[in-house]
C-alpha cells in the first residue's frame, strides 16, 4: 500500500505524448502511483483477465456473431462504467469495513483511495465524452462533423488503450490492496452480464448458445482471478483478507544465510597427533646426530 500521492503522469508531458491517444492514455491511466507487478505468472494472469474482461464490457454477440455494432458498443461501454461508478466504491468500502473490524484503523489509505476514485471518474469521463462525439457527428455541417469524426476517432482509440491499462490496475486500487483488482474484476463482469440473462436478451442466439457464451466470460473471470489471489497467497503472503498495514512487501525474501567469511579450511584440524594424547610428542625433525650412537 502506497501512502504518497506522487506524480500522476507516468510517461513524459510533452505535446508529441498527447498527439498519440495510446501514449495519452498510458500517461492518464496508469499513472506513476501505480505499483508495479511483482510476479510474471500473475502479470500474464491479469493479461488474460484483461482480454476476458473486455469481451464482457463490448458485448459477447461481437465475438459471436460477428455483426460488430458500433454504436452497440460504445452503449455497452457506456453501461459498463455506470456500473463500475457503483460497483467499485461498494466492494473497496466493503472490504474497508472488513479490514476496519480487525485492525482497527484504516489509517494511510485515504491518499490511495482518493486517487483511484480520481481515475475512476476520469475514465467514465472520457467514455461518456467519446458516446457524445460520435452521437453529434451526423447532426453538425459538414466541417465541424469533419472535426468530430476526428476527435471521435481519437478519443475512441485513447479510451480503448486506456481501458486496457484500468483494467489491469483496475484504477489504481492495487496502490491500496493487490487483491483488490481481481476481485473487482471477478464483481464487475458478473453484474455487467447477469441481466442479460435476467432480461432474456440473448442477442438472437438460441437458449442453450445464450446462456454458454454470455457466462463464458464472467466464469472465465472469475477463475483467472482466483488464480492470480491464490499465486498472490501462496507466493508473496498477500491475503485479500488480511489489512494493507499487515502485508508483507512484495519482494522483501530475507537473504540467504552464508558461511563466515575468510577460508573454513585454513586451520588444519589434524595438527598433531590425537594418538599421543598425555604423552610427549615426538618432536619433528628429529635432533641431530645418530640417534643409534647413544649407549654404544
Amino acid at each position: 500500500m502506497t501512502g504518497g500521492r506522487g506524480r500522476w503522469l507516468s510517461e513524459a508531458r510533452e505535446a508529441e505524448t498527447f498527439l498519440n491517444p495510446k501514449k495519452t492514455a498510458r500517461a492518464v491511466f496508469h499513472p506513476a502511483w501505480v505499483p508495479q507487478g511483482i510476479d510474471p505468472a500473475v502479470e500474464s494472469l491479469k493479461k488474460a483477465r484483461i482480454i476476458c474482461g473486455t469481451v464482457t464490457a463490448v458485448g459477447i454477440y461481437s465475438f459471436v456473431q460477428g455483426g460488430f455494432a458500433f454504436d452497440e458498443m460504445l452503449e455497452n461501454v457506456l453501461t459498463a462504467s455506470l456500473v463500475l461508478l457503483v460497483v467499485t466504491p461498494l466492494t473497496v468500502g466493503v472490504m474497508l469495513f472488513v479490514w476496519r473490524r480487525r485492525t482497527g484503523h484504516l489509517r494511510g489509505m485515504r491518499t490511495p483511495l482518493v486517487n483511484a476514485l480520481v481515475l475512476l471518474l476520469i475514465f467514465i469521463g472520457s467514455v461518456a465524452l467519446t458516446v457524445t462525439t460520435w452521437q453529434m457527428v451526423s447532426g453538425l455541417g459538414f466541417l465541424l462533423a469533419v472535426l468530430c469524426f476526428f476527435a471521435g476517432l481519437w478519443l475512441t482509440v485513447f479510451v480503448g488503450a486506456g481501458a486496457v491499462y484500468v483494467s489491469g490496475n483496475f484504477f489504481g486500487t492495487a496502490a491500496v490492496h493487490r487483491c483488490l483488482p481481481p476481485l473487482l474484476a471477478m464483481v464487475t463482469t458478473w453484474l455487467v452480464a447477469i441481466p442479460d440473462l435476467v432480461t432474456g436478451d440473448l442477442h438472437g442466439l438460441s437458449l442453450t448458445l445464450g446462456i454458454v457464451f454470455i457466462l463464458g466470460a464472467p466464469v472465465t473471470v472469475t477463475g483467472i482471478a482466483l488464480l492470480e489471489m491464490r499465486r498472490l497467497r501462496r507466493h508473496h503472503g498477500i491475503r485479500l483478507g488480511a489489512h494493507p498495514a499487515t502485508l508483507p512487501v512484495p519482494g522483501s525474501v530475507p537473504p540467504p544465510s552464508y558461511p563466515p567469511s575468510g577460508n573454513p579450511y585454513a586451520g588444519n584440524p589434524y595438527t598433531g597427533n590425537p594418538y599421543t594424547a598425555g604423552q610427549q610428542s615426538a618432536s619433528y625433525p628429529p635432533p641431530a646426530g645418530n640417534p643409534y650412537a647413544s649407549g654404544h
